[in-house]
């Protein structure tokens, strides 16, 4: 599957911009992390960009979240590792993590939510203002961005990355979209 045939399929199934722009948002770190550690860009930015597929059909089942979406994407006709980096991405199945790819989208999926809150609460709302130092702040006031879950963000540790390295790669992949995710 193409990038482009990806992001039709994503716009397919995500109706509400600011999912999509999670897609967006997701997607451009899975792919810096797979630069990073020399890995498949166009399969971890596939992961990336569809893992929330069906997030709008089990909304009101976060049992069944990745599950579906698992399917889709096996359906789609995508390598096995994406659909099940998919899958293993919603802590709620406790499935392993066994490779990078798993354990990159698991710990991506709440750091780009805690980069957002972050551009949001600036006066300017825009990424460029934001700085790891006041990432690293954020992360430690448990108030702030209540859905980006520090535990699954700290998993970056399984990547063999600091909190500090994994917020640089995670921030800088975002500023380089900004325009993209209105930011």
């Amino acid at each position: 599957m193409t990038r482009q045939e990806a992001l039709q399929l994503m716009e397919k199934h995500l109706k509400n911009k600011n999912l999509r722009k999670h897609a967006l948002a997701v997607e451009a770190v899975m792919r810096a992390l797979a630069r990073h550690f020399g890995e498949d860009e166009e399969k971890w930015g596939l992961a990336g960009l569809l893992h929330d597929i069906d997030y709008e059909s089990t909304k009101d089942d976060p049992n069944r979240h990745s599950l579906v979406g698992a399917e889709m994407l096996a359906r789609e006709g995508l390598p096995e590792e994406v659909v099940y980096a998919v899958k293993a991405h919603n802590e709620r199945h406790g499935l392993p993590r066994p490779d990078l790819m798993s354990k990159a989208l698991y710990a991506t999926d709440p750091l780009t939510g805690l980069i957002v809150a972050a551009a949001l609460i600036r006066p300017e709302k825009k990424l460029a203002i934001v700085d790891v130092p006041f990432l690293l702040n954020r992360y430690h006031e448990k108030s702030f961005a209540r859905g980006a879950s520090r535990e699954t963000i700290a998993a970056c540790s399984e990547l063999g990355l600091s909190l500090e390295d994994f917020m640089h790669i995670g921030l800088a992949a975002m500023q380089g979209i900004a325009g993209e995710l209105g930011l």
